[in-house]
């Protein structure tokens, strides 16, 4: 846990979150600026920034975010329109919050510029 997270804040329960999900390592909750119908973050438990260091990770816990994603966009009802799943790494990439996040996105017709 890194002390000036946000994300970690929300996984201690100090910083408040609409929480859809959470179990095996992983946490899904509403983006606080939607930029879908459904927009959702999946994020793992353990700190790690980015993409970049999966590593940190477990093999097991690299696994479960997988099935975690799969099963949330599911959830949701976004498995038989589509549904986009993304993550940013670094400044270039636009990535706000450093802490490896995913975005599962859908409801609607994604853009193709996005």
């Amino acid at each position: 846990m890194a002390d000036d997270c946000l994300f970690c804040g929300i996984v201690a329960g100090d910083v408040p979150a609409k929480v859809v999900r959470r179990e095996n390592g992983m946490v899904a909750f509403h983006d606080i600026a939607p930029k879908a119908p459904v927009h959702v973050l999946v994020i793992p438990e353990r700190h790690v920034d980015s993409l970049a260091g999966v590593e940190g990770l477990t093999p097991g816990e690299r696994a479960d975010m997988l099935a975690f994603t799969a099963a949330v966009a599911r959830e949701h009802g976004l498995e038989p329109t589509g549904y986009r799943v993304t993550t940013n790494h670094g400044a270039d990439g636009l990535q706000s919050v450093h802490h490896l996040h995913w975005h599962v996105m859908g409801g609607t017709r994604l853009s193709d510029t996005m």
